[in-house]
């Protein structure tokens, strides 16, 4: 991993931007990590190795750039059909990740946050992810979120059956029941609204991840797999967030 921080060059190209224009939140699926393995003949756990070097840059960028909060698609509920050997790996380089980013994140001043299922994680990946997540907790800086054994369609319906259960116990009156009681359930509640949902790897999808807080995302979508992704590319994708025009349903005056 390098330690080198974003070029100061680079940042500058987004000095025209004011920060209250760009993303305050941008969710990554970090897709190709497999795919960009094989390409270089690598095995592919190679792939998501490299990976980790990427989400180090994007985390010191973001950081460099005020973001409020930067999302990872790290693991997705559909994930554990991979072969035993992949998830394993897997496991070992999060556990591996939660230990030797920490003082990274605490000198980044970043706060960590793991969203998803904690039931089908092993042990010794829960006890140092709960120990990161406690050592960060009161860190001032962008929120750093790692959406691992997480699913969008879980995420509503645990959301779901909690209003539901709610309602029949009477704490909650059925009227009550609107878009903002289903944000608040949400793992994300803390956090402000997605602005730019960003995939790499070229697929036109968005994989079952956050779908109730993408609504109104710009999608920014690069052919590149997430080990070759960028801090050119990641300043690019804010740059064309801050041209398009956003109307979240109406129209422009001048339209």
């Amino acid at each position: 991993m390098t330690d080198q921080g974003p070029d100061a060059c680079e940042i500058d190209q987004l000095a025209d931007v004011p920060a209250d224009a760009r993303p305050q939140h941008i969710a990554i699926i970090m897709d190709g990590n497999g795919r960009w393995a094989q390409s270089q003949d690598l095995p592919r756990i190679e792939g998501h190795r490299h990976g980790v070097n990427t989400v180090r840059m994007i985390s010191e960028t973001a950081t460099e750039l005020g973001i409020a909060a930067i999302t990872l698609y790290c693991l997705s509920s559909e994930n554990w059909k991979r072969p035993q050997a992949e998830l394993n790996f897997l496991m070992h380089l999060l556990e591996q990740y939660l230990i030797e980013e920490r003082r990274t994140i605490m000198d980044q001043g970043l706060r960590l946050k793991v969203i998803g299922r904690r039931d089908r994680l092993p042990e010794n990946v829960l006890t140092e992810m709960d120990r990161t997540l406690e050592m960060s907790a009161n860190n001032p800086g962008t929120t750093l979120v790692l959406a691992i054994d997480y699913g969008g369609r879980d995420e509503i319906t645990k959301v779901t059956r909690d209003i539901a259960g709610e309602v029949a116990a009477g704490t909650l009156k059925l009227d009550a029941v609107n878009e903002d009681a289903i944000t608040k359930r949400l793992y994300t509640a803390d956090l402000p609204e997605v602005d730019l949902l960003i995939r790499s790897g070229g697929d036109m999808r968005v994989s079952n991840f956050l779908l109730w807080q993408i609504s109104y995302s710009e999608i920014w979508i690069t052919e590149k797999c997430w080990p070759e992704f960028t801090r050119q590319d990641f300043l690019n994708a804010i740059r064309e967030f801050n041209s398009r025009q956003r109307r979240f349903g109406g129209l422009n005056v001048n339209e």
